[in-house]
């Protein structure tokens, strides 16, 4: 039997024209690639709800205005295919700062610009945004 896609949320967290990125240290997927912040979704669980709780474990941040931008469908491997929700989202206190509450799964947590992104970037996160998604522009 095929092992199932899994569902990940991933989060824009949107602060002065920079989003907030971690380079992963132990994953299944994306080792060592700068990604955003977020997890598994968890029977029951909204989106929203989920980003709030990934964000809060793994940078100890509070997010609030959380959204949902899109969706990619991401074969990765022939054992790896996982569904991305990618959410965006501002702190709910703009003077807080990311914890690395989690180092054994991440380097530790820094703000880039969109268009000054480290390498390696997490490879669907990567293509999308080339792709044109603009985490910022607001649809009417």
């Amino acid at each position: 039997m095929s092992p199932a896609p899994k569902i990940g949320v991933a989060v824009f967290l949107l602060k002065d024209n920079k989003i907030l990125l971690g380079r992963r240290l132990s994953s299944n997927i994306g080792t060592h690639t700068y990604a955003l912040p977020g997890g598994h979704l968890e029977f029951g669980e909204s989106f929203e709800e989920c980003a709030a709780r990934e964000v809060m474990e793994e940078t100890g941040l509070e997010i609030k205005n959380i959204e949902m931008l899109t969706t990619t469908n991401n074969v990765l491997s022939d054992t790896a295919h996982v569904i991305i929700i990618y959410m965006r989202a501002l702190l709910s206190d703009p003077h807080q700062t990311p914890q690395n509450v989690e180092p054994d799964k991440c380097e530790g947590w820094n703000w880039y610009d969109l268009n000054n992104l480290p390498e390696p970037t997490f490879g669907p996160l990567r293509a999308m945004l080339q792709g044109g998604l603009n985490p910022f522009h607001v649809h009417n």
